[in-house]
């Protein structure tokens, strides 16, 4: 009897080494999956800073007048949506403004080529 009690024992602790593993295997999905949001949201933050700093010094360069509105080319819509793409963000009308993965977006790709 004793060597039975001391099998259903090593039985036992098996099956609870077997679920710790299980959850330290869903942990580091977990874990991984923030570490990946924690990357796209720096990113995102390092991105949208540079636009803030990009835009202050425009600010400072630019007067007040309304002339400037009047002279500007056509096109420059499109040069600056092409500009918030290459820097990494969607110009869809699906997913606008949200960071891209660094994989193409066929949306944006289309309402670029549409506009040329």
């Amino acid at each position: 009897m004793k060597k039975r009690e001391v099998f259903d024992q090593v039985s036992d602790m098996e099956k609870r080494i077997g679920e710790l593993y299980e959850q330290l295997g869903d942990l580091k999905d977990h874990l991984g999956k923030m570490l990946e949001e924690n990357n796209r949201l720096a990113m995102e933050n390092h991105h949208l800073r540079n636009r803030l700093d990009g835009g202050e010094k425009q600010d400072e360069n630019t007067d007040n007048d309304h002339s400037h509105a009047e002279s500007e080319i056509p096109g420059e819509g499109y040069d600056n949506l092409a500009r918030l793409y290459e820097e990494g963000f969607h110009i869809c009308n699906v997913h606008f403004g949200s960071p891209r993965q660094d994989e193409d977006c066929l949306f944006c790709l289309l309402f670029l080529n549409k506009n040329k």
